[in-house]
């Protein structure tokens, strides 16, 4: 049986998360309903991150088994005439059988998209989160450097999903804008439930002067969801990057 991996990109904001639900249309549904149809066979993905309701990918990767011998490099094409245009699946590789899209992936990156500006975009509608008041990206970005380390993250998590732990390494958050568009970039080997949107909500907090980005450090140590700012919105968030081993797989570089 051949073990391959897809890199795909999606809208999310028609699908109720990545994973498979009993009552709702997600993604992982969505696609393992147009692969089952291409491959002549039921079939089942493991995907490398559960994104949430209305978030979105633009570097996301997904493998599955199958029997059929469709070659890979005519996968992709077949696939996306069965599935929605919101879906697109960009390439296929046959890959190792040990392989898992979420446990050999090392780390991942995040974006969280902000139009910061007077008058509202209908092409950012749900894609980025509107904030009409002049944002300073320089105490943003200042603010976003303290999440950087090896910390426990429970001060910025939803409760949903059980972990054995919530302490997570990030390698890099860091805010940038460009014209009117600010993206929060954040990168670690794991992240919890809403913790890049919890963080989010504390970098505009800073902003906002509710804290100061020294005292993220002290918010972190204290485990206290409730010191920390909201969760923002899932619309402006995306999936941006992965790293595997096979570098084949990987994102763009660059943050």
């Amino acid at each position: 049986m051949r073990n391959i991996a897809l890199i795909l990109m999606y809208n999310g904001t028609a699908y109720h998360g990545w994973q498979v639900q009993k009552t709702e249309v997600t993604v992982a549904q969505t696609l393992e309903r147009g692969l089952s149809m291409v491959c002549g066979q039921p079939i089942k993905c493991t995907g490398c991150g559960r994104t949430d309701a209305g978030v979105h990918a633009e570097h996301y990767v997904a493998n599955f088994r199958t029997n059929s011998r469709i070659p890979v490099d005519r996968l992709p094409f077949a696939v996306n005439t069965h599935i929605p245009e919101d879906i697109v699946v960009k390439a296929a590789y046959e890959v190792a059988e040990d392989f898992n899209a979420i446990g050999s992936c090392i780390r991942k990156e995040y974006t969280y998209r902000i139009y910061n500006s007077r008058v509202k975009n209908p092409f950012y509608v749900n894609r980025a989160y509107f904030y009409p008041k002049r944002l300073d990206e320089e105490v943003m970005d200042r603010a976003a450097r303290m999440f950087e380390g090896t910390h426990d993250f429970a001060a910025v998590r939803s409760m949903g999903t059980n972990v054995r732990s919530t302490v997570r390494t990030i390698y890099y958050c860091r805010v940038r804008r460009q014209g009117e568009l600010l993206e929060l970039k954040v990168c670690a080997n794991g992240f919890l439930y809403n913790m890049v949107r919890a963080i989010t909500g504390t970098v505009l907090y800073a902003a906002e002067g509710k804290l100061t980005p020294e005292e993220i450090p002290v918010i972190l140590d204290s485990g206290n969801r409730t010191l920390a700012g909201p969760t923002a919105p899932p619309g402006g968030l995306y999936l941006t990057r992965v790293w595997y081993e096979d570098e084949r797989l990987n994102g763009p570089d660059g943050i």
